[in-house]
């Protein structure tokens, strides 16, 4: 989450800096915006498929899922939001033990 977290954070800040580096260009920063949110969320799954692989963990289709899916709001809410420090360390935290309990359920078959 920590990893996930930074990698939205410095990309969104570079979209910021695009922005603000041309302020009088029309949707300055917006591909790079677009480019910092896809990369935060996306990169979330990919590394929870990633660790459950180097684990030789089978049948955490559930973990990868759900865990995307909150991150969506909560890697969302702490980057786009205005999240204290505490916030935003309790928040992953919350998200640390959240995917801890969906790593105990296994899909049947898988």
């Amino acid at each position: 989450a920590v990893v996930c977290y930074w990698l939205w954070t410095s990309l969104s800040e570079w979209a910021d800096g695009v922005a603000g580096a041309q302020q009088d260009a029309m949707l300055a920063g917006s591909i790079e915006s677009l480019l910092a949110g896809i990369a935060g969320v996306v990169s979330m799954p990919v590394l929870l498929w990633a660790g459950m692989r180097v684990l030789r963990e089978r049948g955490n289709h559930l973990l990868v899922i759900l865990g995307a899916i909150v991150w969506i709001f909560a890697g969302g809410h702490v980057v786009e939001d205005s999240v204290s420090t505490v916030g935003t360390a309790v928040t992953l935290a919350l998200f640390a033990v959240f995917g801890s309990l969906l790593s105990t359920v296994e899909l049947p078959g898988s």
